[in-house]
C-alpha cells in the first residue's frame, strides 16, 4: 500500500512577503489620486470584504463598486475611454498562489484551501483548484480538516490565501500528517522578490 501524500502549495519561495499591509495602501493612494484629479474610480471586488470596504472609503464619492462581469460591461460601455491598472498592480502573492495551485491539483484528489470565507483570494484558489480538475474546500484551520473526505484521497492539496497565517498551513499539513504515515512534497513555482516599503505610521 502506498503512502498518502500531502502536497503543499506554497506558490512563492519568500525572500520578501507581505501580508496586506503595503499593497493595500498603495491601492488607497491610487484611488485619493485618482479621485482628487476628477476621475471615476472603478473598483473590482466584493461587497462587505474588509479591504474592499477600506478603499471604498478613501473616495466614497467618487468610487463605484464592480463586482461582475456585467458591471465591468456596463462600465465600459458608458466609459468607452476607461483604463485598466497597471498589470503590476495584481498583487503577486495571489498570482504566484493561483498557479502553485494550479500544478497541485493536477495531480492531488483533494485541495484543502486555509482562508476565511470572506476572503476574495481564497474563494478563487478554490474555483482556480476545482477548473484545474480536484475538488476543492475552504477551511479556516485544522478543525475543519473534513476527516470525511479524505478516506478516497491518495494525494492532498494544501494551500492559503496570500493572508493565511503560515502558522494555520503549517498546523493544517501536521493535522493531516497527525491522521497516518504520510509523505509531503513542497510546490514552490516561483520565487518571489518583491519588496515593499513599510508604511511611515509603521516605520521605526
Amino acid at each position: 500500500m502506498t503512502r498518502p501524500v500531502v502536497c503543499a502549495a506554497l506558490g512563492i519561495e519568500a525572500r520578501a512577503l507581505a501580508h496586506g499591509g503595503p499593497p493595500v495602501a498603495k491601492v488607497h493612494a491610487e484611488a485619493r489620486r485618482y479621485a482628487a484629479r476628477g476621475d471615476l474610480v472603478a473598483l473590482i471586488g466584493h461587497a462587505g470584504h474588509e479591504e474592499v470596504e477600506g478603499t471604498l472609503g478613501e473616495a466614497p464619492r467618487s468610487t463605484v463598486l464592480v463586482q461582475t462581469p456585467a458591471d465591468a460591461a456596463e462600465i465600459t460601455r458608458r466609459f468607452p475611454d476607461a483604463r485598466g491598472p497597471h498589470t503590476d498592480d495584481i498583487c503577486s502573492a495571489t498570482t504566484n498562489r493561483e498557479r502553485a495551485v494550479t500544478h497541485v491539483a493536477r495531480e492531488a484528489d483533494l485541495v484543502l484551501v486555509v482562508g476565511s470565507a470572506n476572503s476574495s483570494d481564497s474563494r478563487r484558489l478554490v474555483e482556480v483548484a476545482e477548473q484545474a480538475g480536484a475538488p476543492a474546500l475552504l477551511i479556516d484551520g485544522p478543525a475543519d480538516v473534513p476527516l470525511d473526505r479524505l478516506r478516497d484521497a491518495r494525494t492532498v492539496g494544501v494551500t492559503g490565501g496570500a493572508s493565511a497565517p503560515p502558522a494555520v498551513l503549517d498546523a493544517v499539513v501536521a493535522a493531516l500528517r497527525g491522521l497516518g504515515p504520510a509523505d509531503l512534497a513542497e510546490r514552490a513555482v516561483t520565487v518571489e522578490t518583491t519588496e515593499f516599503t513599510l508604511p511611515k505610521e509603521v516605520r521605526p
